[in-house]
């Protein structure tokens, strides 16, 4: 008996994400076959950044483990009652946004700073940048990367409580300060 719908949460998810703005893309599920490990991803932007180089990638990790000792838990309880399993099972959500090799790539640290108010305490964000070199004798292109992780429980995921309103509206603030800067970077 599963007791907990993980496809479900990702439908819910997305369905959250277009109430917040979002367009969504394309979805994809990995099953690794032999830990069972499974990986939901779905790739989203912006209404207005259709067309735009910024690209927003949720990726929900589930591990078996947590998902079985979730499971346990929620058998063991007195189905007479009305009892929730303690709050410490989680699965790790990361929000990572991608921008395409940039020709005028920002100063990370300057870049990071007006983030960070942007997604504030409640959605700490990592800026990095990769330096690639197509051929030997071309210049480094770099591509920026945004990412923020988040745990999600799994007895709200239950409830259907898995990601809040604040953190869309905070990744879709995030996604628009790139959007807008982007086509300086791009020159």
């Amino acid at each position: 008996m599963a007791v907990l719908d993980v496809a479900g949460f990702i439908a819910d998810l997305k369905d959250h994400a277009v109430e917040h703005a979002f367009h969504v893309h394309d979805e994809r599920h990995f099953v690794e076959s032999y830990s069972l490990r499974q990986t939901w991803e779905v790739d989203l932007h912006p209404e207005e950044g259709c067309e735009g180089p910024v690209d927003l990638y949720l990726s929900l990790d589930v591990d078996p483990r947590v998902l079985l000792g979730f499971e346990d838990a929620v058998l063991r309880l007195d189905e007479l009652i009305d009892e929730e399993p303690d709050d410490t099972f989680y699965f790790p959500l990361h929000f990572t946004w991608g921008l395409p090799p940039l020709p005028h790539s920002p100063d990370l640290l300057v870049l990071a700073t007006e983030l960070a108010g942007v997604g504030g305490p409640d959605l700490p964000l990592e800026v990095s940048a990769i330096d690639s070199i197509p051929d030997a004798t071309d210049a480094p292109e770099r591509s920026l990367r945004v990412i923020a992780r988040q745990q999600v429980s799994l007895v709200k995921m239950g409830k259907g409580e898995g990601v809040s309103c604040e953190t869309l509206e905070r990744c879709l603030a995030v996604s628009r300060r790139l959007l807008e800067a982007a086509p300086d970077w791009l020159g």
